[in-house]
């Protein structure tokens, strides 16, 4: 049984690019994408590109959309797979993805080839925010989260805010969204398992220097438990405001099924709150972890 949510659309068949909006005033709806492009980059990632109807670009950083993936192995894919945004490109009319082929539903979309159709729903939760004070924000996250972090560097480039991006990997491999961070003006640096320097103690000092330097507004984070703990205890420390995007299994993706609530810490009250509908992010210190 599906229950109505009054911020999506339902209508009989999910918008085509082109088609007239019934409900323009809605924050979320359907779509029926086409693929532009779908292939591996960064090792074990893959980069998928739609082309999608006009009112799916309004959408914002941090942002999500729930993706109906199509079957890996004939046996039918029962829920849709949330996803962050990677990459809105308004003037082609396109939204990227990144994601890691492991589980059925993300084979099944490394199976997409460019022309497929591709439902999506979206863009629904809360993204990142930016106070008018912040001149300079930090990003550090690990993994994929450096995929839900990748489109604040527009957000801060569109606002005039300098960006310092820590990306934390394995090895350079699997190391993601380098080039969208440098590209936008961001200060890179890249913390490798393989050769050390993504130990907690060495990305400890270079928030400190950044911080010390006058660069750090506010923190941003995602994709690491100890990350995000680092940059907890340094935000309480040195009075510094921060966001974390979270990731967590869901089913509906609107905030009626209760499936992804997570636990969050508020004026010493230990909380559940939606991942879906009250994120994906949240007031960093809030957070309890992963």
């Amino acid at each position: 049984m599906t229950i109505p949510d009054p911020n999506l659309n339902y209508t009989n068949a999910a918008l085509r690019i082109g088609d007239p909006d019934p409900f323009p005033e809605r924050p979320a709806a359907e779509f029926l994408s086409i693929v532009a492009a779908n292939h591996p980059v960064a090792g074990e990632y893959w980069r998928l590109v739609l082309d999608v109807h006009e009112r799916a670009m309004n959408t914002r950083a941090g942002q999500f959309f729930h993706l109906l993936c199509p079957s890996p192995d004939g046996a039918e894919v029962w829920m849709r797979r949330p996803m962050s945004i990677y990459r809105v490109d308004r003037e082609a009319g396109r939204l990227e993805f990144l994601y890691k082929s492991e589980g059925r539903g993300t084979r099944g979309m490394s199976l997409l080839e460019p022309g497929d159709e591709f439902n999506v729903t979206g863009p629904l939760g809360i993204g990142f925010g930016l106070e008018a004070e912040w001149r300079n924000i930090v990003v550090l996250g690990r993994g994929v989260g450096l995929a839900t972090l990748a489109p604040l560097s527009q957000l801060a480039a569109d606002n005039d805010v300098g960006i310092t991006a820590i990306l934390s990997a394995r090895n350079p491999d699997v190391v993601m969204s380098e080039e969208l961070f440098s590209g936008l003006g961001a200060d890179v640096t890249t913390v490798l398992d393989t050769d050390g320097t993504s130990d907690v103690a060495n990305v400890e000092s270079i928030l400190e220097d950044l911080i010390a330097a006058g660069r750090a507004d506010a923190f941003f984070t995602c994709g690491s438990n100890r990350l995000l703990k680092l940059m907890q205890r340094l935000g309480r420390t040195h009075g510094i405001p921060g966001q974390v995007a979270m990731e967590q299994i869901m089913v509906c993706g609107f905030g009626a099924c209760y499936v992804c609530v997570r636990t969050f810490e508020v004026d010493g009250q230990r909380i559940l709150r939606r991942v879906c509908r009250e994120g994906p992010v949240f007031n960093m210190q809030e957070a309890v972890g992963w």
